[in-house]
Order: structure tokens, then C-alpha cells, then sequence
């Protein structure tokens, strides 16, 4: 079967230049400004995707583990799984439940719902041998304000994904995935439409979030300090009330717990 007209296309733009990050800074602004000093300023109906990392400190969401005093259960924790009880302590603080315990690795329900080691809890890209960073409070608030700071800036509409790196069951490594969004439908439901020999598709969905945060991670690296890359070209469907949310598996239909 051919088709006609172009070739599909999607370009990623790493931003560089945004400076270490504390709480209180603009980001919408330093991205917006970043973007165009790099000559690649964002355009209408591009894509930001952002590290949770920048969002987090910009919204002051660091812990100085020298403040933590670890509880009991959080130094029992620590003796099993060979980590710093006053790190768990605040993995513990941002969690609902413990769903695993084994080879070193703890992992936890979010308050927010996800299912990740450490609840997201780490010290990578962040300043002070002692200060530990956690997840935003609200990633999908967080998405609409850099979304809705980027349009008063620039005049222009653009989608916002807000990514952090998840382990995955049965496949080995880690991959970013969407923890916040806005202004896209998060999932593409391909459900009742035919494939390219009439088959009509029962029950794919396409989680569209999680899949712009993962290209978006070949570009940022984990080293290279860039913690926002433009999308551009991708179509996707517009959402004023997107939330990342609707990624996450209700409990009934986890068949890995």
C-alpha cells in the first residue's frame, strides 16, 4: 500500500543554555528566552517537554536530609534494602503505599498515584551532597503554568509534558515517561478505527505523553544538563483539561501487581 504527499516528520531541539535552577525562578520565561537565544524559538503548536528535576526546584521541592529524623520503620527499611534511612524516611513522606521490597529496590504508590522506585525521591542533578529532590506536587498544574506563562510570553499556543525517568516491568533499563501535561490529550484512543487491511482495532491506545517524554530523553541524556527539548512537528489532539492521570492504571487492571 503507498501513500502520497510527504514524508512523516517530527524534529527534536534540545534547549541549552538554562542555568541551574532554584526555587522561585520563571521557568516559562528562562525556557521561552533560552529557545530563542539558541536561534530556535518556540513556535505555535510545539511541544515543551520539561524535566519534573527543574520543576521540582523551581518550586522549592528539595529536602536537606541533615533535617530528617528516620523513624523506626524507615531504619528497618534501610537495614534490608542497604539506603540512607533519612532518604527513605522522605520516600516514605511522598508515599501512599509500599507496593514492592527486594533487591535493593523500593518501590511505591505516589500520592499522585504512580507506581516508581524511591516515589520519584533522588539526588542526581541536584546541589548538596546532603539535599534530596522530590516530584512536584501537582505535575499537571505545574504543566498549565509554564503552558499558559509561555502563551502571555509569546503570544503563541503550545503543549507542555512534564517527564521523569520510570523502571518498567518485564524490559530491562529505565525510560521518561509523562508524570504532567497540558494542552494534549495524553492517550490516542485508536479504538474502532481500521487498520491498513480493514481490521478494525478493538483496543489500542496509543499513550502519546509517554512516548514525546521518551524521545524527548535521547536528546536531554542524563549528563548533558538539558532539561527542556522543543517538539516540533508532531500533530496532536488538542486538550484544555488533559491530565496525566489517565496513564495511570486503576489497580483492577494492573496485572503486575
Amino acid at each position: 500500500m503507498t501513500t502520497s504527499g510527504p514524508a512523516p516528520r517530527i524534529e527534536l531541539i534540545g534547549v541549552q543554555g538554562i542555568p541551574a535552577i532554584k526555587e522561585g525562578d520563571n521557568l516559562p520565561e528562562i525556557i521561552y528566552k533560552a529557545a530563542g537565544n539558541q536561534k530556535t524559538p518556540l513556535k505555535e503548536g510545539d511541544i515543551i517537554v520539561v524535566t519534573s528535576k527543574i520543576v521540582s526546584l523551581a518550586e522549592g521541592k528539595t529536602v536537606d536530609l541533615r533535617t530528617v529524623k528516620p523513624s523506626t520503620f524507615a531504619k528497618k527499611i534501610a537495614n534490608e534494602l542497604d539506603k540512607d534511612p533519612r532518604q527513605v524516611e522522605v520516600i516514605l513522606d511522598e508515599a501512599d503505599s509500599i507496593v514492592r521490597m527486594a533487591q535493593n529496590h523500593l518501590i511505591v504508590e505516589t500520592k499522585h498515584g504512580f507506581v516508581c522506585a524511591n516515589a520519584g525521591v533522588d539526588k542526581s542533578n541536584v546541589k548538596g551532597e546532603n539535599t534530596v529532590c522530590t516530584l512536584p506536587d501537582n505535575p499537571d498544574i505545574s504543566s498549565r503554568k509554564i503552558r499558559e506563562g509561555i502563551k502571555q510570553l509569546g503570544r503563541i499556543d503550545v503543549a507542555v509534558v512534564i517527564s521523569d525517568t520510570f523502571g518498567r516491568p518485564l524490559r530491562a533499563g529505565v525510560a521518561n515517561v509523562a508524570i504532567g501535561v497540558a494542552g494534549l490529550a495524553p492517550i490516542l484512543d485508536l479504538r474502532g478505527k481500521s487498520d491498513m487491511y480493514g481490521y478494525k482495532l478493538r483496543v489500542t491506545q496509543i499513550a502519546v505523553a509517554d512516548e514525546l517524554a521518551a524521545s524527548a530523553e535521547l536528546v536531554m541524556g542524563k549528563t548533558n544538563w538539558i532539561p527542556a527539548v522543543i517538539i516540533r512537528g508532531y500533530t496532536y489532539k488538542k486538550s484544555e483539561d488533559a491530565t496525566a492521570r489517565e496513564l495511570i492504571l486503576k489497580v483492577n487492571q494492573d496485572i503486575f501487581r
